[in-house]
């Protein structure tokens, strides 16, 4: 069987990081500018890049030297800021149902080599990794292989970096079906389609299984409870 990559996307699919995100760029945003933080649109599935540069949109920072460099000095601050949020995601994030046992399960595939278990998440890495370590999921994840959510603002961009990491990493072609993406929204499912990737939707957030089936995944779950029920959407 062809060696997989399997790339997870965090928040409402392997976690519920209970707003830590959030409070990031309340500090990072009022440190910066002395002034509330605006509120953007539905974060679901979107990246940091994209959101941060909406945040700042809405503030009308676009015009001090340029958004682009604007956005420059922000996400260097969340991701300067991110590490002493640590404390705070051992407080509250949670893990979702079933998603420890689904890491466990994909690793311990004895059909020729295992899948390589990375993220494709809108977070930045710094909080990609303190979401994760709070509630214990890392030890599956090759997180130097992951795609993070500074990179770009089209999630499906996301998918190349990681691929060709992962290539180089393990000296495998990951291309097409090869690689796997899972989400909790549509956005996650537009990745792998426009990327040639199979897309497995995972109900537990904002988005039901209908939802998810019509935006095209390949395999729709409502939770990661049933184990078997996973491992067997994501090899296919």
């Amino acid at each position: 069987m062809r060696r997989l990559l399997v790339l997870w996307d965090i928040d409402y699919t392997l976690v519920n990081a209970g707003g830590v995100g959030t409070e990031l760029y309340t500090r990072v945003f009022t440190s910066l500018y002395g002034r509330p933080l605006p509120q953007p649109g539905s974060m679901a599935g979107r990246t940091d890049r994209a959101i941060a540069r909406e945040v700042l949109a809405l503030a009308g920072l676009d015009g001090r030297d340029g958004l682009d460099q604007e956005l420059q000095l922000f996400q260097a601050a969340l991701n300067d800021t991110a590490p002493a949020f640590a404390a705070r995601a051992r407080q509250v994030v949670t893990a979702l149902p079933g998603a420890g046992a689904a890491l466990e399960g994909l690793a311990a595939l004895a059909t020729g080599q295992g899948p390589v278990q990375s993220l494709l998440t809108g977070n930045i890495r710094p909080m990609a990794e303190i979401k994760l370590a709070a509630v214990g999921l890392t030890r599956h994840l090759d997180l130097e292989v992951g795609s993070y959510g500074d990179l770009h603002e089209i999630r499906a961009e996301l998918v190349a970096p990681a691929r060709d990491a992962a290539a180089a990493a393990y000296a495998e072609d990951f291309g097409g079906t090869a690689t796997v993406l899972i989400g909790d929204t549509p956005l996650d499912v537009a990745a792998a389609l426009a990327t040639g990737a199979r897309a497995v939707g995972v109900a537990t957030g904002g988005f039901s299984t209908a939802d998810l089936a019509a935006a095209g995944a390949h395999a729709v779950l409502p939770d990661l409870t049933d184990t078997a029920a996973v491992v067997s959407a994501i090899v296919g």
